[in-house]
């Protein structure tokens, strides 16, 4: 499956959003999103595509986690200074739709010791679930920072009802190779996805948080 990107066009992006980032500094990151546009779709036909990919270099190192742990993983997130949540942590919020509703919107993703993990709808209900944040299992061989920056590493592709998608690919704290990396490796799987593969992109833009979009194909 050939790429039809334009290489110099994807550097020469990149080469600009570094350079306003570096500009004018913020108090944080700049996430760098991948925002996508297909075409030739029918959301209502057509299967909807789903899957999740690995990057080389963590796109979002500020992504809060928080870890659903049995007394070994607590303390570990204890030490780490990570934020979690014991059994009885949850026991406390007593299946309140409210109180769960305010867990899933202070985090980004969960993770959840392998002991704990079945007993999340029993504890919670289906809350974090319904917000699409549904606890990683961590196991006790696990290291705990590696699993969570799998999480922080990993960028989800899903197609549903509109044929725009977005994801966090890259941050301007990464250098230009490691953010080249990141886009490769994100648009070739997203690519893979695809039914007629680039015969069904439209268009791909790179922006940062604060900076202008930047057009590398279509």
């Amino acid at each position: 499956m050939a790429s039809k990107l334009n290489g110099d066009l994807l550097k020469k992006a990149i080469g600009e959003i570094l350079e306003e980032a570096g500009t004018k500094k913020r108090k944080f990151v700049e996430t760098i999103d991948l925002q996508i546009g297909l075409k030739d779709y029918d959301t209502q036909r057509d299967k909807r595509f789903s899957g999740t990919v690995r990057l080389p270099n963590i796109p979002r190192p500020r992504m809060k986690i928080c870890v659903l742990g049995d007394a070994v993983h607590c303390e570990q997130a204890a030490g780490k200074e990570f934020p979690f949540k014991s059994v009885e942590d949850l026991k406390k919020l007593n299946k309140n739709k409210k109180l769960v509703k305010k867990l899933a919107k202070t985090f980004d993703a969960f993770v959840a010791s392998q002991a704990l993990l079945p007993q999340i709808p029993r504890l919670l209900g289906p809350g974090l679930n319904k917000a699409g944040k549904f606890p990683t299992l961590v196991s006790g061989n696990d290291v705990l920072e590696d699993k969570m920056n799998d999480i922080r590493g990993t960028v989800k592709f899903q197609l549903k009802k509109v044929l725009c998608l977005g994801c966090a690919v890259a941050h301007v704290g990464l250098g230009p190779e490691e953010i080249r990396a990141n886009c490769l490796m994100s648009i070739n799987f997203l690519v893979s996805l695809l039914k007629k593969n680039w015969n069904n992109v439209n268009s791909l833009v790179l922006k940062s948080t604060m900076g202008k979009p930047k057009r590398i194909y279509g």
